[in-house]
């Protein structure tokens, strides 16, 4: 079942029915990332469950007042993050809030600045997603999984946003609407989120950091893309698309060097 189909009149219909197997596909498919974006805001996947159980419990009461006029996935964050607030603002954490998403974290950097020649571009390409191999990437879900724990172990901001974004695929605009901060945290969140997968794929997979070259290499063409092994539609295919979109991406623009260095 695709996401759009979660908007069909047919299945809010099911779902204001009270229809079982509606809300099992409707849980199994958000669950994960509701708590994710929760807990990206409490700091505590125990507390995260709590709340999005409370907002489980809140859907089922409230399904029949949904109007439609927002799709049925940012209806499901907007409960969840409201009592996610909630949730700090009763434990007395609100003031801490902004911190938590304005995308400071000291002195962290997205990329080596000694990854680019002095023209910006890259020393070396970064070794793609699609030239790895798949059965010992892909079989068993082991990128998935080493790209989980990265996910857990975030900063909370960088979590909600990455997890609202990359898996979940909603725009940016609507990432700042819910996470209630602006366009330039957002993007900056984002970009830390973005380069903390890199460089855990790069651990997997042994594609060390590579010295500063004097010259800029040939690309090769690119082989059969290795995320299309993946099912489709899962949040797992998005983040590694746009993921390697983004990363491939700004290799071309000589301009994001200082961006991804400094960011």
């Amino acid at each position: 079942m695709n996401d759009a189909e979660f908007d069909q009149p047919d299945f809010l219909e099911k779902l204001r029915r009270g229809d079982q197997g509606a809300y099992r596909r409707l849980i199994r498919r958000f669950h994960g990332s509701l708590v994710g974006v929760a807990s990206g805001i409490i700091g505590s996947r125990a507390q995260a469950e709590e709340v999005v159980q409370d907002a489980w419990l809140a859907v089922f009461s409230g399904i029949g007042r949904f109007e439609g006029r927002s799709s049925l996935a940012s209806w499901l964050f907007t409960i969840v993050l409201n009592r996610a607030r909630t949730r700090i603002g009763r434990e007395g954490r609100m003031v801490a809030l902004p911190a938590i998403l304005d995308g400071a974290q000291g002195g962290e950097r997205a990329v080596d600045p000694g990854r680019f020649l002095a023209d910006g571009h890259w020393a070396e390409s970064p070794r793609l997603w699609e030239e790895l191999d798949p059965e010992r990437v892909v079989g068993g879900r082991q990128l998935w999984e080493h790209v989980q724990a990265v996910i857990e172990t975030m900063p909370a901001g960088q979590k909600a946003v990455i997890i609202l974004r990359d898996m979940e695929g909603r725009d940016a605009e609507e990432a700042c609407a819910l996470l209630q901060i602006t366009p330039e945290n957002q993007r900056v969140l984002l970009h830390r989120a973005r380069a903390r997968v890199r460089r855990a794929v790069d651990e997997l997979t042994g594609a060390a950091a590579p010295a500063r070259a004097v010259a800029r290499p040939a690309v090769s063409a690119p082989a059969a893309p290795v995320v299309r092994l993946l099912p489709r539609a899962t949040p797992v295919v998005r983040l590694l698309a746009a993921l390697r979109l983004w990363w491939t991406g700004a290799g071309r623009q000589p301009p994001m060097k200082a961006r991804m260095a400094a960011a």
